[in-house]
């Protein structure tokens, strides 16, 4: 049999015992936060409509989201379990006695990790964002609750090219409640305040103000228009407004970078949502980090400890991956450090951790 074939026959092997392992390590995983999203619904149960039917209909809509957030986690001790049991059965001790290299090991569980890259993406892009967000809203409107934001005591305020808009209210259709705009001229003075109890979106740059009170400030002296109702028209959309019904780490990429676009051109502050974009770009490829990680397992023996110990080590190591790149990029958003930094830092120094875990095992 030749090489080639012999390398292709183990890639079919590994992958199919590593996923195997990954998929029994995400159930388990997705069980216990499941569990635990639960416990704290139950808390919550009882407010409006909100029964046990919805609850359970919001912890599963957030399964997408631990599915993404897991990822990571999962691969590492799932592959760490897989090539534990094969080192211990001597499988890969007669794969590398036949020939296989360790950078055609290192191939083959790339070539394993691609596919599940591809899936983490397409569950992060795709599937958690737009789940998390009927989540979200199926509590509130459950719930017969609207979100108070709270960045000020005011309400959240942004700037719209030469207005200040405050708005003390969200609802989950993305309706806005008690909106205050501020109009200035070129050179910033106060031109006109308008108060409108409610503001719902027509269609692009159109707003529909509902119950307004303009107060105008001019040379003479100050006039109060009271209107039923008021065509604003403004750049800022519902999209803008619906990242305000989800954290920033839960939204898409996409979102994320028309956000950020937006915080820029009005010269606001967007590190923690320029981290999160950059997270959502390069969280997939950790995956081919905790390959890369697990494989100095392969090199374990019986006589070097238990099965359980590592995967004991295995899991320290993936929630410490996991808790310690959320600390860096909180780290990183109240500093100012680089957002591109701030968000591979942690899949930077793991790979580091791996290739140096690799050459010592070589070495031996």
């Amino acid at each position: 049999m030749s090489r080639a074939k012999s390398m292709r026959l183990l890639t079919r092997y590994l992958g199919r015992e590593i996923y195997l392992s990954i998929g029994l390590v995400f159930v388990a995983l997705l069980l216990l936060f499941s569990f635990l999203d639960l416990i704290h619904e139950l808390n919550a149960m009882g407010q409006g409509q909100y029964n046990l039917g919805y609850v359970l209909l919001f912890v599963m809509l957030t399964i997408p989201g631990h599915i993404y957030e897991l990822f990571p986690v999962a691969v590492l001790i799932g592959t760490i379990v897989a090539l534990v049991q094969m080192s211990a059965s001597s499988e890969l001790t007669v794969f590398r006695s036949s020939g296989a290299s360790l950078m055609q090991m290192v191939g083959a569980l790339f070539k394993i990790a691609l596919p599940l890259v591809l899936l983490s993406f397409i569950c992060g892009e795709f599937l958690a964002p737009p789940s998390e967000k009927m989540a979200q809203q199926l509590r509130l409107k459950a719930q017969h609750a609207q979100i108070s934001l709270k960045e000020f005591r005011s309400g959240v305020w942004v700037k719209d090219e030469l207005s200040f808009v405050n708005v003390k209210n969200v609802m989950p259709d993305t309706s806005l409640l008690n909106i205050n705009i501020y109009k200035f001229d070129d050179s910033y003075h106060l031109q006109s305040i308008i108060n409108a109890k409610r503001a719902k979106f027509i269609d692009q740059g159109r707003w529909q103000l509902e119950k307004v009170m303009e107060t105008r400030f001019n040379q003479t002296g100050t006039s109060i228009d009271v209107e039923p109702q008021l065509e604003w028209h403004s750049a800022l959309n519902p999209g803008i407004f619906s990242v305000l019904l989800v954290v920033p780490e839960q939204m898409s990429a996409w979102d994320l970078y028309q956000y950020t676009e937006h915080l820029r051109d009005n010269h606001q502050r967007s590190a923690r949502y320029e981290i999160a974009m950059w997270n959502k770009l390069f969280y997939p490829f950790s995956l081919l980090v905790m390959m890369l990680l697990a494989l100095p397992f392969a090199s374990y023996h019986r006589r070097a400890g238990g099965v359980g110990s590592m995967i004991f080590v295995g899991i320290v190591l993936g929630l410490l991956f996991h808790f310690a790149g959320q600390l860096f990029g909180s780290l990183g958003a109240l500093n100012d450090w680089q957002p591109f930094f701030s968000a591979t830092a942690m899949t930077g120094l793991f790979l580091l951790l791996g290739v140096l875990m690799l050459w010592w095992t070589e070495r031996r």
